[in-house]
């Protein structure tokens, strides 16, 4: 039997997987892997999918779990439906959108920088669809705008600006070359990608760092056992805000790798696969 057109599709692009309508949203979404679900969040790069995101840890993680991983609206192969306005509400909607699409009751979240964020905010509006929640050089805390969450928000397509972001977002220069540079150029200019990218963020930014926190009062209230990771080198997000997020939630625990920028779930793809997977399986901390 010859293969369909959506076949040769799919194994060509890797980014393209499950399609399901999650709060009306037909959303693009990765599923490996069994046993308890895990839900992983992307950033908020420009041509990012979750499969770009992830793909070093899914494997890994999907060996313990069921690893789900949507393109949030307005990212990657998710609808951008026309007159959709990007804000939290919005995408907290989806997921739940997601999650009650999927059958799931409850999941461990991970959320990356803008994912972060959303985890958080999905924590304190939900607190009964997730178990246990890790953070990964996450927004959702108030900061001041860095020159590199500025360059990231603001980028303007050419393979010159993305090669300039990748020096931005990485640590190890061995990461960032001419061919990942055009590759991530290509991704972002995508159809559709950069309008919904470029209307997401507008300056001046400043206003959406902020849109993106939530309270010190909801945070302190977080109940969740909550794992919270961070590149020492970070450029986008600063290291700051995950000090901050240990502090306010009570049953949390940091993790910072020296030598690591933004990337740490590629940088850093094994070390962090093993940490995330053996902190959502060790067993409930004893409460005496």
């Amino acid at each position: 039997m010859s293969a369909s057109s959506s076949d040769i599709v799919l194994e060509r692009n890797p980014e393209v997987a499950n399609s399901i309508a999650a709060a009306g949203i037909r959303t693009n979404y990765h599923d490996v892997g069994s046993g308890a679900p895990v839900l992983m969040i992307h950033g908020s790069g420009p041509g990012v999918s979750a499969w770009a995101n992830w793909r070093l840890v899914m494997p890994e993680l999907a060996k313990r779990a069921r690893v789900i991983a949507p393109d949030m609206a307005g990212f990657g192969y998710t609808d951008r439906p026309s007159g959709f306005t990007y804000h939290m509400d919005a995408w907290v909607r989806q997921v739940i959108g997601l999650l009650d699409a999927l059958k799931i009751e409850r999941a461990d979240v991970v959320g990356n920088s803008f994912g972060g964020g959303l985890a958080l905010a999905l924590a304190i509006r939900h607190p009964e669809r997730v178990r246990r929640l890790v953070l990964m050089g996450s927004v959702g805390v108030p900061f001041t705008l860095t020159p590199g969450l500025d360059a990231v928000w603001g980028y303007e397509p050419s393979i010159e600006n993305m090669r300039r972001l990748l020096d931005i977002f990485a640590y190890d220069r061995k990461l960032v070359n001419d061919e990942l540079a055009r590759l991530r150029y290509e991704a972002s200019v995508r159809p559709g990608f950069h309008e919904s990218f470029s209307s997401m963020f507008p300056a001046p930014r400043q206003r959406w760092v902020d849109a993106l926190a939530s309270s010190e009062q909801d945070i302190r209230r977080i109940a969740h056992e909550t794992l919270i990771v961070h590149g020492r080198e970070d450029q986008v997000i600063p290291l700051s805000n995950s000090i901050t997020l240990a502090d306010w939630i009570a049953r949390s625990q940091l993790h910072v790798y020296g030598h690591c920028g933004h990337w740490t779930q590629i940088e850093h793809a094994a070390r962090f696969a093993q940490l995330v997977g053996n902190f959502l399986t060790e067993p409930e901390p004893h409460k005496g």
